[in-house]
C-alpha cells in the first residue's frame, strides 16, 4: 500500500510539469525569410489549434507577437507550400485577423480556416508577410504544420 502512496505522489507532482511542457510543445518554432532583416514586427511563436491540423475539420494558427509602433492598417499574406512546391496564396486585411488599429507592444494575429477534405496529408510550410502602410514590409516568418490522414478531433 505504501508503494501505491508514493506513486501517486509521484504522479501527482509530475503531473503540473507534464502539462506545463505540453503547452510548450504546441508552439511552434518560426523562421525569419530574412535572417539579417529588422523587422518592426517581432513574432515569438505560433500555436496551432489542432495539430496536427485535421483535413475538412477548422484549425486555427493564432501568432504571439510584438510590434515596435502602432500599425494603423496592413495586409497578410498566407502562401502555402506542400513538401517544398507552393501550393496556396491567400491575402487578408490585418485588421481582419486582428483588431486594429494594432498598439505597440504585444498582440495575438489569429487566422482559422477549415482545410478541404481531399487536402493531401503530409508536412507543409506557411509563410506569412505583414505589410503595412505604402506596402512596407513588416514581417516574414515561415513555420511547418502537419496535416493528419485522419482527425484525432472528436466529432462530437
Amino acid at each position: 500500500m505504501e508503494v501505491q502512496s508514493k506513486l501517486k505522489l509521484y504522479l501527482l507532482t509530475c503531473l503540473p510539469i507534464l502539462l506545463l511542457l505540453s503547452s510548450f510543445a504546441q508552439a511552434k518554432s518560426v523562421k525569419y525569410c530574412d535572417k539579417k532583416g529588422n523587422y518592426a514586427v517581432k513574432v515569438d511563436g505560433v500555436k496551432i489549434s489542432p495539430d496536427p491540423v485535421a483535413r475538412g475539420k477548422p484549425a486555427t494558427f493564432s501568432i504571439s507577437a510584438s510590434a515596435g509602433e502602432a500599425i494603423n492598417h496592413g495586409k497578410v499574406t498566407i502562401d502555402v507550400a506542400y513538401f517544398g512546391v507552393h501550393v496556396h496564396t491567400e491575402i487578408h486585411d490585418l485588421c481582419e485577423e486582428t483588431a486594429c488599429p494594432v498598439s505597440a507592444g504585444n498582440f495575438v494575429l489569429s487566422h482559422s480556416q477549415t482545410l478541404p477534405a481531399i487536402t493531401p496529408p503530409g508536412s507543409y510550410t506557411l509563410t506569412m508577410k505583414i505589410e503595412g502602410e505604402n506596402n512596407q514590409q513588416l514581417t516574414c516568418i515561415s513555420f511547418g504544420f502537419k496535416v493528419a490522414l485522419f482527425s484525432s478531433v472528436s466529432s462530437i
